[in-house]
């Protein structure tokens, strides 16, 4: 159904609680979409539609549904139903909703859950937010080399409704070791009495689960994986981060990238989220960066304010300098965002060769942005204000110099920031605007100075 039929059907149901209806909702539309349309209906309401639902069908659209509401859900469901969510959801899910717990929930609800649940979840729930390790799940087929094809074949279709992917076969001794990986695919199709040791590929790709999970997400698109197994200190499998939890990730990273970016991030500290960040919050890390650019600005006015000699002289100068500095910022930024994209899919890192590649490749590019502005700063200049030629020249050679730095400034900065362990995105933006902003009052009135300093008694 349309989501306007969506809409509609489920604004009845809330009243009417048909479980079968919403049953066969569940099962016929996208979980996704309900999820949307369940966001704007009273938590009590969706509260009451779940418990319509059959545990298997409950599971599965929980978690589709956005955590504000999942953790709103929690304290609006009877115990019993927790407690099955708990034991149902698959276990980088519910790991995740257990860290959102406050400490006496967790405390009221450990005790509920079966020993192997409880276990799990406190295992997952140990790693810290942002390592590989927070967002692995259990749900895995594991198989050892001495098994043969059919063995596995049978192991696999009596574990396989619990397991969250079956596409990839993991390999494990008794120390549960990973020793290789194989596909449900070569499974099926080798003969029966094959042995998993010499159909199994080893020397498989991994990661370990206390890096950061935006690693994991790198591995699995350069690899193209479904799956990629974690091992952790021991060099024990303790899970895999699937291709849909690398989605996650990613989306997650653009938005982050995004945010520091454009300066709402501390160095080092939380993500702002417009909806969950208080206003203390907000207030705090936005007002460093404003602190920040305003002591630049303070820097730059100095300066602008000392060079009223050649302004009293040449008064139209003045009338340049907010061009000029925005040049500068601008094309750094341009060029940072390039280079911080070229960091985030892998295609460049902190080595020497790549940095060298950066300029030789952002040098020609400024040059050329930098001619074709200047020139049409200088006509636009000379047909609006109808200046001389005179101050034509300083407002070019200006905007030349500011371009090209400001592009290779720009291309530096993110290398700069990850050298010393910095966020590229969150030191970029602010830092750009601020040299650029610096460095083009500089340049402008040391040209103006060449041209017009023999006028200054």
């Amino acid at each position: 159904m349309n989501r306007e039929d969506l809409k509609f059907t489920l604004s009845v149901l809330r009243r009417s609680l048909d479980g079968d209806a919403f049953t066969h909702v569940v099962r016929h539309t996208p979980h996704a979409d309900i999820a949307d349309e369940l966001e704007a209906l009273p938590v009590a309401d969706v509260a009451a539609l779940l418990q319509t639902l059959q545990p298997a069908d409950r599971t599965e659209l929980f978690s589709h549904l956005p955590e504000r509401l999942q953790d709103a859900l929690l304290p609006a469901l009877p115990r019993p139903v927790v407690v099955q969510l708990f034991e149902t959801l698959p276990s980088d899910d519910r790991a995740d909703l257990f860290n959102r717990l406050s400490e006496e929930a967790q405390a009221q609800l450990l005790p509920a859950l079966a020993q192997v649940e409880r276990e799990d979840i406190l295992r997952l729930a140990a790693y810290p937010e942002g390592s590989v390790g927070s967002v692995v799940t259990s749900d895995y087929v594991a198989v050892t080399p001495d098994m043969t094809a059919q063995a596995a074949l049978d192991l696999i279709r009596a574990t396989a409704p619990d397991k969250e992917t079956v596409y990839v076969i993991y390999v494990l001794n008794a120390e549960r070791q990973l020793l290789g990986t194989l596909s449900l695919r070569e499974l099926v199709l080798c003969p029966p009495d094959s042995r998993i040791s010499d159909l199994m590929r080893k020397d498989p790709v991994f990661a370990k689960a206390e890096w950061p999970r935006a690693q994991a997400a790198e591995l699995i698109r350069r690899y193209d994986l479904l799956a990629l197994p974690v091992i952790n200190g021991g060099n024990r499998m303790i899970g895999i981060v699937t291709v849909d939890d690398a989605m996650d990730i990613e989306k997650e990273q653009d938005a982050t990238q995004l945010a520091r970016f454009g300066g709402t991030a501390m160095m080092g500290g939380p993500d702002l989220d417009i909806r969950e960040s208080s206003i203390g919050q907000m207030y705090k890390t936005r007002v460093f960066w404003l602190a920040i650019l305003t002591f630049f600005g303070i820097l730059t006015s100095t300066f602008v304010a000392g060079q009223e000699e050649i302004l009293s002289e040449v008064i139209i100068l003045a009338a340049f300098i907010a061009p000029i500095i925005d040049m500068g910022g601008n094309t750094g930024s341009q060029s940072a965002t390039l280079v911080i994209r070229a960091m985030a899919i892998g295609d460049v890192k902190l080595k020497w060769r790549d940095i060298w590649f950066v300029v030789k490749r952002e040098i020609p590019i400024a040059l050329g942005l930098g001619v074709t502005i200047a020139i049409l700063e200088a006509i636009l200049a000379y047909f609006s204000k109808g200046v001389g030629f005179d101050v034509l020249m300083v407002v070019g050679l200006t905007m030349l110099i500011v371009t090209v730095l400001g592009g290779i400034i720009g291309a530096l900065l993110p290398f700069a920031a990850r050298r010393i362990g910095t966020d590229p995105a969150t030191l970029s933006s602010p830092m750009i605007t601020s040299i650029m902003d610096l460095l083009g009052v500089f340049i402008y009135f040391y040209i103006a100075y060449l041209f017009f300093g023999h006028l200054m008694g």
